[in-house]
């Protein structure tokens, strides 16, 4: 663990390298009294679990650099003056003709050097640097309406695994650190965003018939059921990110996107894991997304499913541009 002393600097271990981490006391959660250096031995208390999430990924980060209190900066580029052992890989922007090198995560040191650029959040793609176009991770982003109970958010979740269960394929739930739940499945990185989209919501579709009550997957967010649940498969559109498991989230009560069992879904209140807390539950329980690597699925039976709906007249995707 780092500690801080009165100079405007201090130097973490992470390794066998060493970060500068430069105004360790700014306050960056006021309500809970948090610096920057609290966010620094939060991120190293989870180190093998935040690494594994966002290893060999190009990721965005979200950047506070007044702490909460200020403006939030959305960061793709790897600034100038990084130090030389840390990762990048570099993804393109085809509508824009641009580029960028983002953060690549291959060890703690690299996490540690982002928060030291104030970053609170990680978000990776859910692809890897050997082929960026080519996904390794379905996510399953469970996104309840506005007036939607977290009890229906529970319901959908063992509705998911029934399905994914019946394809015969491992998910890796995890709270999304706000009020929603997040799914994970590695898969053979076979194809391209746009069929995994297309997978996504072929699922999306298979749950919302098993629970027409409680799911809705209309595209346009002002036509959707305020009070039901949205499986918002859009997540799986390239360049879409959102937090990684162990990501701290930049909201007043830290929350933290962390990984759960599905038995404790039940009766788990997301509202208790933040970067207080899940430090000694990883301590505890270790990575619950230890064995994610272990089998890589494929998507062929959802793409057939995908196949069939759109044969029978169902609308693909929504074009990944337009706002939910």
């Amino acid at each position: 663990m780092a500690s801080s002393s009165k100079s405007p600097a201090t130097e973490v271990e992470v390794g066998d390298l060493t970060v500068r981490v430069s105004n360790p006391d700014r306050v960056y959660f006021p309500e809970l009294g948090l610096t920057k250096l609290d966010l620094v031995n939060y991120y190293l208390a989870v180190g093998d679990g935040i690494v594994r999430a966002l290893r060999e990924r190009p990721c965005m980060l979200h950047r506070f650099p007044d702490g909460l209190a200020g403006d939030k900066v959305h960061q793709k580029r790897v600034p100038h003056g990084a130090p030389p052992w840390l990762e990048t890989v570099r993804v393109k922007f085809p509508r824009y003709n641009r580029h960028a090198d983002e953060l690549c995560v291959t060890k703690p040191a690299d996490v540690i050097w982002a928060v030291q650029m104030s970053t609170v959040e990680f978000h990776p793609w859910n692809s890897r640097r050997a082929d960026t176009e080519k996904p390794d991770e379905w996510r399953i982003d469970l996104d309840p309406m506005p007036d939607c109970p977290y009890d229906r958010v529970r319901q959908v979740a063992a509705v998911a695994r029934t399905v994914l269960d019946d394809l015969g394929i491992a998910g890796y739930p995890k709270t999304s650190g706000g009020r929603g739940l997040h799914i994970y499945v590695r898969i053979e990185p076979n194809w391209g965003f746009g069929d995994v989209r297309r997978a996504a919501l072929a699922f999306a579709r298979e749950v919302e018939r098993r629970a027409p009550d409680d799911v809705t997957t209309t595209w346009w967010r002002k036509d959707r059921d305020p009070s039901k649940l949205f499986v918002d498969y859009n997540q799986n559109a390239r360049d879409h990110t959102i937090a990684s498991a162990y990501s701290v989230r930049g909201v007043p009560t830290a929350t933290v996107s962390t990984p759960v069992t599905w038995a404790e879904i039940p009766d788990a209140d997301p509202r208790d894991f933040t970067i207080q807390t899940v430090p000694a539950r990883f301590a505890e329980l270790g990575d619950l997304h230890a064995t994610i690597d272990d089998k890589a699925h494929s998507l062929e039976q959802l793409l057939e499913w995908a196949e069939r709906d759109e044969k029978a007249g169902l609308e693909g995707p929504a074009d990944a541009e337009s706002a939910s």
